[in-house]
């Protein structure tokens, strides 16, 4: 078995389009898609048509259930822009996605942990704002009950493989689109991944297990910050050109 996951892609058509052309010039067919679809000061209905017609197994991001769930005024800025610019249809497909699903009877796709799609798994925040490796007790007590050798999940935007010691594997494949954003919880912080390179992994499952291997793919980034810029979100453009936010 062989496949391609992708995560957060935040809106950013740009970089989906590379990401997926990568797919493609590696000769692997099948997509698993780990959510935060579409909220994003870019291209959010384009990239909404683009993954309707792509028909890919996806799980429900914690955006895409803002973008549902909420009023158009109790929204931030980054989810009202995208509410604003999506049609009935693009909302009712946001609607449909599962919170988790099973892929093939083999893996468990979830957004951020298993019992919420908003909570950081792989990962941490100190009261000082750092982000740093979440424990592996703590790791393995999220994963209680999810009965599969590989777990996916997204939401950090961090491409990390974190083994548990009975040899099941979790894989965040990394953001395809916004390589930096700023929280408020559970406490102020940001992530910056350093460079502007859409991520995504590819799964590969041979007689001795899964392996992963991350891919990072060049895109025309000064177009998506281009695009945020325009929009007046210069946090968004400092990070979609460089990987910082500045």
């Amino acid at each position: 078995m062989r496949f391609a996951a992708i995560a957060d892609i935040h809106g950013n058509l740009e970089a989906l389009e590379a990401v997926l052309a990568d797919i493609a010039r590696l000769g692997v067919r099948d997509i698993v898609n780990l959510g935060d679809c579409v909220s994003g000061p870019l291209w959010p209905a384009e990239v909404a048509d683009r993954l309707i017609a792509l028909d890919l197994p996806t799980v429900r991001g914690n955006h895409d259930r803002y973008l549902v769930e909420q009023m158009p005024e109790e929204m931030g800025r980054t989810d009202r822009y995208a509410r604003d610019r999506l049609i009935p249809a693009h909302l009712e497909w946001l609607a449909s996605l599962p919170f988790d699903r099973v892929w093939r009877d083999a893996v468990y796709l979830c957004h951020a942990m298993p019992s919420d799609d908003n909570t950081y798994w792989l990962e941490t925040v100190s009261p000082e704002g750092v982000m740093h490796q979440r424990p592996i007790d703590e790791v393995e007590a999220m994963a209680a009950g999810v009965a599969f050798e590989l777990i996916l999940c997204g939401h950090t935007h961090t491409p990390r493989t974190v083994r548990l010691r009975d040899g099941r594997l979790i894989v965040n494949p990394g953001s395809v689109g916004c390589p930096g954003y700023e929280d408020d919880q559970p406490y102020p912080h940001s992530l910056q991944a350093g460079n502007p390179l859409a991520s995504y992994a590819i799964l590969e499952k041979d007689n001795g297990g899964w392996s992963v291997t991350f891919r990072q793919v060049r895109y025309d980034c000064e177009a998506a910050a281009g695009l945020a810029r325009e929009n007046g979100r210069h946090e968004w453009a400092s990070a979609l050109a460089t990987g910082w936010l500045r």
